[in-house]
């Protein structure tokens, strides 16, 4: 006996399967009434219209324009940062917090642009351009200076980037 005749006796010819099989096939001649059938679809001639895109996101038109300024600040300070010169003291790890907080930049301000299609943008948006400013924003300060000052700050704003996603689904 091989696999595939194995695999036949298992799925199709055991008696468990074959006895399920029969009694299916009586109780659904006994009882032909028992077997679901489908609803027949009744079509209209009614065409449903959505709302304009514009009319949808006209409550959030701020966040797109922030978008669009947070959109070029980030490729300015990403030009910026591959440019800047480093001291030669810990410049890697202050290299990779720039690049860091600039592909977070990006990435949140990709956000920005869904933020009117959400039921709550004014505190999804809020919430995300918050947490850009003080998570970006202090990590782009400390790869720059060096100066750990606000670096306590950081977590607060990807605390805020969080909510700011998690409201989204609100």
């Amino acid at each position: 006996m091989g696999l595939q005749d194995t695999f036949d006796y298992i799925l199709f010819k055991n008696p468990i399967v074959t006895g399920t099989a029969e009694v299916v096939k009586i109780a659904t001649t006994a009882f032909p009434n028992i077997i679901l059938k489908p609803k027949e679809i009744i079509q209209t001639d009614k065409v449903i219209m959505s709302p304009a895109l514009t009319n949808l996101v006209h409550s959030g038109t701020l966040f797109i324009r922030l978008a669009g300024v947070s959109g070029a600040a980030a490729v300015v300070l990403g030009a910026y940062g591959a440019h800047a010169v480093y001291p030669k003291e810990g410049s890697e790890e202050r290299k990779k917090i720039y690049d860091m907080a600039n592909k977070y930049h990006f990435l949140h301000t990709l956000a920005l642009l869904g933020v009117p299609l959400c039921r709550l943008p004014i505190l999804s948006g809020s919430l995300l351009v918050a947490g850009m400013v003080l998570f970006c924003g202090t990590c782009y300060y400390h790869a720059l200076s060096g100066n750990t000052q606000l670096r306590g700050l950081t977590p607060v704003g990807g605390t805020l980037l969080i909510f700011g996603w998690l409201t989204m689904i609100l």
